[in-house]
C-alpha cells in the first residue's frame, strides 16, 4: 500500500501544473509589446498570457492570484498606488530609477529586476579583457553615490582596488584625470547625468589618451566607443521571467540583476589599445560559467 501511494504521489508531480494568468501592462500598446508579449506566450503554453493596457488595468483588475509584468514608469506608478494588486515583476528598472521612486526597498509584492549590467559582473569581464589589471576608477556623481560600496565590495572579492571619485558637473577633467592615472581602467556605470551623448565623447578621448580603456556603462556606449559591456537583450529577458515566472511569487526578491546576458565589445576600439579579447561569444560563455560555479 506504502508503494502504491508514492507512486501515486510521484505520478502527481509530473502532472502539469494548473494553467495561471499572466498578464503584461503598459500604458500604451504597440506592436513592439504585442510581439513581445506573444513571445512570452510561446515560451510558456501552460498559461495564459495576455497583454493589458494601463487603461485597462484601471478599468478591470487583474485576479489577486494573476502575475503582472510592468513594461513601463507610467504603468508602475499606477500598480505603487495599488494596496491589492497581484504580485508583480517590473522590467528594466535602472537602480538610479529604483533609488529614486521607491528608496531601498519596493513594496512587498513588486519585484524589480534591474537593467543596470551587475558590479561583479562587469569586473569579472573587465578581469577577462585585462587580466593584469589590478585597480579599477569610478566616476560617480549625486545620483549614483549610493552604488559606489555595492561597487567596490564586488571590486574587493575580485582582489581589485576600486578608486571612486565624484563627478565635477562643471565640465572639469581633473578628477577624471586623476583616475586614469592611478588605475588600469575607467568603469562606468548607468548614471544619466554622468554618461549621455553630450558627455561620452570627452570621457572617451580623455580616457583614451591616457591609453586607459572605458569598460560599459551599457552596450549602447560600447557603440559609441567604450571596450565592452554585458548587456541583456530580449530574448535573455524573455528567458529572465520565463526563470521567474516557474517559481511562486512568495519566493520572487524585493529587486534581482538579469541572470541571462550576453558581451558585447568593439573590436576597434579593442585593437587600438593593442587587446586581442576572445570572441563576445567565448566571453559570455565564460563568465556565465563563472557564475554557475
Amino acid at each position: 500500500m506504502r508503494r502504491l501511494i508514492l507512486l501515486i504521489y510521484s505520478l502527481m508531480i509530473c502532472l502539469p501544473s494548473q494553467a495561471g494568468q499572466i498578464i503584461l501592462g503598459a500604458a500604451v500598446d504597440s506592436p513592439a509589446v504585442r510581439s513581445f508579449t506573444a513571445d512570452l506566450a510561446q515560451k510558456r503554453p501552460q498559461d495564459q498570457v495576455s497583454f493589458m493596457s494601463l487603461k485597462q488595468l484601471k478599468v478591470s483588475r487583474p485576479a489577486a492570484d494573476a502575475r503582472l509584468i510592468i513594461l513601463d514608469r507610467e504603468t508602475l506608478d499606477w500598480r505603487l498606488q495599488q494596496n491589492d494588486a497581484p504580485a508583480t515583476l517590473v522590467m528594466r528598472v535602472s537602480r538610479i530609477e529604483g533609488a529614486a521612486l521607491l528608496g531601498e526597498r519596493p513594496p512587498a509584492g513588486v519585484t524589480l529586476l534591474w537593467s543596470d549590467p551587475p558590479p561583479e559582473r562587469q569586473l569579472r569581464l573587465a578581469r577577462l579583457l585585462l587580466p593584469n589589471s589590478k585597480s579599477v576608477g569610478l566616476l560617480f556623481d549625486s545620483q549614483s553615490a549610493f552604488l559606489v560600496d555595492e561597487y567596490r565590495r564586488a571590486a574587493e572579492e575580485l582582489g581589485l582596488e576600486l578608486q571612486a571619485k565624484p563627478w565635477n558637473p562643471d565640465g572639469s577633467r581633473k578628477p577624471l584625470l586623476a583616475l586614469l592615472e592611478t588605475t588600469d581602467l575607467l568603469l562606468g556605470i548607468d548614471a544619466p547625468r554622468l554618461y549621455n551623448a553630450d558627455t561620452i565623447k570627452s570621457l572617451l578621448l580623455t580616457s583614451y589618451a591616457q591609453n586607459r580603456a572605458l569598460l560599459g556603462p551599457t552596450a549602447s556606449f560600447v557603440r559609441a566607443g567604450s571596450l565592452a559591456s554585458t548587456y541583456s537583450d530580449q530574448q535573455d529577458w524573455l528567458a529572465e521571467l520565463d526563470t521567474w515566472l516557474d517559481q511562486s511569487p512568495a519566493e520572487w526578491p524585493a529587486s534581482a540583476y538579469p541572470m541571462h546576458f550576453k558581451v558585447v565589445s568593439n573590436r576597434q576600439v579593442a585593437r587600438a589599445l593593442g587587446l586581442a579579447p576572445a570572441s563576445d561569444e567565448t566571453l559570455t560563455r565564460h563568465l556565465s560559467e563563472g557564475e554557475a560555479r
